[in-house]
């Protein structure tokens, strides 16, 4: 018993030293067997899965920014068009008032002429009316020997005629001469209504236009804005899509690592397929000539637990047939502690789980077991010296969340 304790004693500080020394060299070791591979195997395909992830997720956003960048894009061509034909309209609109304006300004000279006109044929109106006063008044005055008298100054019959004619032709053409000038002021009178119309008209349509043209100014400006809030929000997409696309370049790159780290780990898995199949077709002993010492089990059933502590009953005896395959298989160390301690081939030796497991003997029941299982010959695994956890692609024996081969 007590031989059995100081065996059990130097197990603990040949793991403890292992551990140590492990640890100063973990980084530099190789992905070989069964723990070692299979934790890093775990890791980089859960790694590259988050990486996988990642990269989607980044690219999925890169694609609805660039999906918002050509709206976006749309949009501000579209708001330019309107722009564009506003521009146009503004035009049409700045020359139609101009066209108005000046309208009403040889509009407004038509009037003043007129105006002007009707004044001077009021004056003349006038002037004759008060010009026929005058001659009538002079032959009032004088009585109806005013115009005997003319008469009776005719040298000759002749004279006589055209003296008589001349005064029927004055008071003829006073007649005529104040009607046409009464006739003249009530047509130009009704040419300056007209005209003052036209005028009215002209101002309402001046009104209208530049109404129009205030319309159109407005909606310019308020295009204007909406261009340059377009303008802003594209320059904001344009460089979350630029940072996107680092984050896609990003997530490429460490997507590229993790499936070069797994592809690595997968090809390491090869090449351990290609051990195990070569261990299988090498010298094999049978367990009755194996002896085991008398930690072997305490050893086994503690690596069991850091291996396959949460594994089923079967998939712990498994991992026990891994390592007594080892001892049996001429490729191999020919004693448990030599296999179990081989360099770089269970990770729990090289993490310093197995050391402490070893240190508290956390092995449970149902380890001590798979532990007795294994050591008295049982397999369930065959001939197979490798594990891992199972990653898609790889073939082999599939217990619990292992794959053996």
């Amino acid at each position: 018993m007590k031989r059995s304790l100081i065996k059990k004693l130097a197990y603990i500080l040949l793991a403890a030293a292992i551990s140590a020394s492990a640890l100063f060299s973990l980084e530099k070791l190789p992905a070989t067997a069964a723990g070692t591979t299979k934790e890093q195997v775990d890791a980089a395909e859960k790694k590259k899965a988050e990486k996988e992830q990642e990269l989607a997720a980044a690219q999925q956003n890169l694609a609805v920014t660039k999906a918002s960048l050509v709206g976006l894009e749309s949009q501000k061509n579209t708001y330019q068009g309107q722009m564009n034909i506003l521009n146009g309209n503004l035009t049409l609109v700045a020359d139609n008032l101009a066209v108005l304006e000046n309208s009403i300004e040889l509009k407004q000279m038509d009037i003043d002429d007129t105006t002007k006109a009707l004044e001077e044929a009021k004056q003349t109106r006038i002037d004759q009316y008060e010009a026929m006063k005058t001659r009538i008044r002079f032959l009032y005055e004088k009585g109806s020997d005013g115009y005997i008298d003319i008469l009776f100054s005719a040298k000759n019959f002749g004279e006589l005629i055209n003296y008589a004619d001349y005064i029927e032709a004055l008071s003829a053409y006073d007649r005529y001469m104040l009607e046409e000038y009464t006739k003249t002021e009530a047509r130009i009178s009704e040419e300056e209504k007209i005209l003052e119309q036209e005028m009215a008209d002209l101002e309402e349509m001046h009104a209208q236009v530049k109404a129009e043209q205030e319309k159109v100014t407005g909606l310019i400006n308020d295009t204007a804005e909406h261009i340059a809030i377009t303008a802003e929000n594209i320059n904001m997409t344009q460089a979350a899509a630029d940072a996107f696309e680092d984050q896609v370049d990003q997530k490429e790159a460490e997507a590229k690592a993790a499936a070069a780290e797994y592809a690595a780990i997968k090809a390491k898995y090869e090449e351990e397929l290609r051990l195990s199949r070569l261990a299988a077709q090498s010298a094999w002993r049978d367990i009755s000539e194996v002896t085991f010492e008398d930690g072997d089990r305490y050893l086994l059933a503690n690596l069991i637990y850091c291996e396959a502590g949460g594994e089923p009953y079967e998939g712990q005896i498994a991992v026990g047939a891994v390592v007594i395959n080892r001892v049996l298989s001429s490729r191999y160390p020919d004693t448990v502690t030599g296999v179990i301690y081989q360099h770089a081939q269970f990770s729990p030796v090289g993490s310093g789980r197995l050391s402490l497991a070893l240190a508290e003997n956390r092995a449970t029941a149902s380890c001590y077991n798979a532990a007795d299982a294994a050591m008295s010959g049982r397999t369930n695994v065959g001939n197979c010296v490798y594990f891992r956890t199972i990653i898609p692609g790889l073939d082999g024996i599939f217990i619990g969340g292992h794959v053996f081969y």
